[in-house]
């Protein structure tokens, strides 16, 4: 069983690596519903008992399938999902009562529950005030429909507001040895203000696999092949620092994935990794990753080869890069 951290002041003890469930059905290529299933009831046998998901991850398919899964396992999980995405281009982020309240809703219907222990918002919506959006969320916590409220892909600035409102759980980012934005403010915000920073892609999208994957083999509607990282001018130069990561973690005699999941979790205390994964042999390595113990000597290992803002291109590309807030 893996070390517990706790979700949000007052929140409960969950595993310190959660599973995510955007790639279950089919956001890096083809997945199947029943092996994912059997991963995720392995998962919780190791401890990995918090889960997140999604109204957008299949369009609600992935909650439908978290819906067989409940059945059997709701007593032994800690279980999120986020609202806010609309899919509609002329307006891709609601953040309104009348939106939220109804996409809730729709997704407890989905997992056929009558509460989730945590509610995000999605993505914020620009011109709706961070403040309404909270008291929004305020309300469904005393209806007893969410049990906490969090927020995604925030500026330090909007969690301050935020908090001035209303407790605010927990606070989802990318944040990785890839990834390392939260460093700018938004890992100490959320400490302040007694919120886990729960840091999704913390083993970048795969790129900190044993074999760190091929982008000209992704396959049709992998979410990748659209990210700039990925593209070929970028991955040349990213795949010769992956390669020196890999031999590091193997001179220190672990995986790439558990030293990259070790490496997030030293970061700080309130820190929850959030990988994705559908096979269970890699969920074993990040597993791993949370009982590891590296000392500052290591750390600074790590540092050398992959130093902040080694990776060649943004993070996101076009359409996807919009809804993120931006800070620093």
């Amino acid at each position: 069983m893996i070390q517990k951290r706790q979700l949000g002041q007052g929140g409960p003890m969950v595993g310190a690596v959660a599973l995510g469930t955007m790639n279950f059905l089919g956001t890096y290529g083809p997945a199947d519903p029943d092996t994912s299933l059997r991963c995720m009831a392995e998962c919780v046998d190791m401890g990995i008992d918090h889960i997140d998901t999604s109204d957008v991850y299949g369009s609600g398919g992935a909650e439908e399938l978290l819906a067989r899964f409940l059945k059997t396992h709701g007593d032994r999980v800690t279980l999120a999902t986020k609202g806010g995405i609309t899919r509609q281009p002329d307006h891709p982020f609601d953040n309104t009562d009348h939106y939220l309240t109804r996409t809730l809703e729709a997704s407890l219907k989905r997992m056929q529950v009558e509460r989730v222990d945590l509610y995000y918002v999605h993505r914020r919506q620009a011109d709706h005030p961070i403040e309404e959006t909270m008291q929004t969320l305020l309300r469904l916590r005393d209806q007893g429909k969410i049990g906490a409220i969090g927020l995604s892909e925030i500026a330090p600035s909007t969690l301050e507001r935020a908090a001035a409102v209303g407790p605010v759980a927990a606070v989802q980012s990318e944040y990785s040895l890839w990834t390392r934005q939260p460093e700018l403010g938004l890992t100490d915000a959320c400490a302040r203000h007694g919120a886990a920073m729960v840091a999704f892609s913390p083993v970048g999208r795969g790129v900190f696999a044993d074999t760190p994957p091929d982008p000209a083999n992704f396959a049709p509607g992998d979410l990748r092949a659209t990210m700039p990282r990925f593209q070929p001018d970028n991955w040349a130069h990213n795949l010769t620092r992956l390669r020196s990561f890999a031999d590091l973690a193997r001179d220190m005699g672990e995986s790439p994935a558990s030293l990259a999941i070790a490496w997030v979790l030293a970061r700080a205390p309130h820190i929850i990794a959030l990988p994705g994964s559908r096979d269970i042999a890699h969920w074993r390595q990040l597993a791993r990753g949370a009982d590891l113990t590296l000392t500052a000597g290591q750390m600074e290992q790590i540092e050398t080869v992959l130093p902040a803002g080694w990776a060649h291109g943004p993070r996101y590309g076009g359409a996807m890069s919009v809804g993120p807030e931006g800070y620093c």
